[in-house]
């Protein structure tokens, strides 16, 4: 089969490798569609980051670079291994892509998604969604009902804001702030109005984004660069600041920003993966008792998001900027996503 893999900064080429075997208690997917992530072009750009490099294999996988790419990917049940009855053949399924050792404390506490080896599918190894087939374990597959293919492919990363959103604590009556309008930021918002947040201010810069993020759920959208973020949001909140603040940007100033738009005993939520060490005035969150807290993709989060998506109270279309075939995803996928990554939220590619 084909597959889109990942061999160094700027080199991605389509391969023909082996279709992978399914064993007893798997499932063989043929994948319909795969996003292409913030983390799959950093991969492109700088990598390899959380792809293993040459010389460190992962501990799970024992792999190293070059891996076949795509964490985002939902598609077909092919195949059942032994033990495994409670699926057929010809579901539509989402992938939660993950590798874990089910040993570790994070682990046998149900974190696994901060097991203390962990890897994903797409990334670490065990193949990937550029890829016309995936075998995973039965633990990792999810039905998705009378959705399509392509929303699958959208759970993904709709999993991760829903997994931010949780560990926030928000209620409905409260009141949210997301800085940053890219994808991660924009699925946070919608998340945030499809579990019935009352009010949701998105601060973002570039003009196409703020657009988006009207669509996506903002009641208000604040332009840091021609306001002032902190009386802003003073008046709209009649001074009291957010009740929950997430930061999807990785920059300092907007984490300072988010820290103290977080009101009173109220808590910041960091959903950035960060590309260096980040500054945090400590007296910010110690004069008004806010906590932050890091959030990491998801855990026990996707049968949640794939209901409020069938739903109906998230729009997963609005996110959907292109779908592309496998030969086209350096130049009509990563490429476009760099050079035009305003205009962009998610680009599908059908890998067969």
């Amino acid at each position: 089969m084909k597959a889109a893999r990942f061999y160094g900064p700027g080199d991605i080429r389509i391969d023909d490798v082996a279709e992978p075997a399914t064993r007893p208690g798997t499932v063989k997917v043929e994948v319909e569609w795969c996003g292409i992530c913030g983390t799959d072009l950093h991969e492109y750009l700088e990598g390899p980051i959380f792809a293993p490099a040459k010389g460190a294999p992962h501990p799970l996988t024992g792999e190293t670079v070059p891996i076949t790419l795509g964490h985002e990917f939902a598609g077909v049940v092919r195949e059942l291994g032994d033990g495994v009855e409670d699926l057929r053949v010809g579901d539509r399924v989402v992938v939660e892509p993950y590798l874990v050792c089910g040993r570790c404390d994070p682990c046998r506490r149900g974190m696994y998604n901060v097991c203390q080896s962990l890897g994903f599918v797409g990334l670490a190894g065990g193949g990937g969604g550029f890829s016309q087939f995936v075998v995973a374990e039965r633990r990792w597959i999810h039905p998705l009902g009378e959705l399509g293919t392509d929303v699958g492919a959208l759970i993904e990363p709709l999993a991760v804001a829903y997994h931010a959103v949780r560990l926030s604590g928000v209620r409905p009556e409260g009141s949210a702030i997301v800085f940053g309008a890219g994808p991660i930021g924009l699925v946070t918002t919608a998340v945030l109005r499809a579990v019935g947040i009352e009010s949701i201010i998105v601060v973002e810069p570039a003009d196409i984004r703020k657009a988006k993020a009207v669509v996506a759920g903002a009641d208000h959208v604040l332009d840091p660069t021609t306001t002032d973020i902190a009386t802003a949001v003073s008046e709209l909140t009649k001074g009291r600041n957010a009740d929950v603040t997430f930061e999807c940007a990785g920059i300092d100033a907007v984490l300072r920003s988010a820290i103290r738009s977080t009101r009173a005993g109220g808590t910041c939520v960091n959903v950035a993966i960060w590309g260096h060490e980040a500054k945090v005035a400590l007296n910010d969150l110690v004069f008004r008792e806010v906590k932050v807290v890091g959030s990491l993709a998801y855990a026990n989060d996707h049968p949640a998001t794939i209901a409020l998506v069938a739903s109906g109270r998230v729009d997963p279309y609005q996110f959907i900027t292109g779908r592309i075939g496998l030969d086209d995803i350096v130049t009509s996928g990563f490429d476009e996503l760099v050079n035009n990554k305003e205009e962009n939220v998610k680009i599908l590619v059908r890998p067969r």
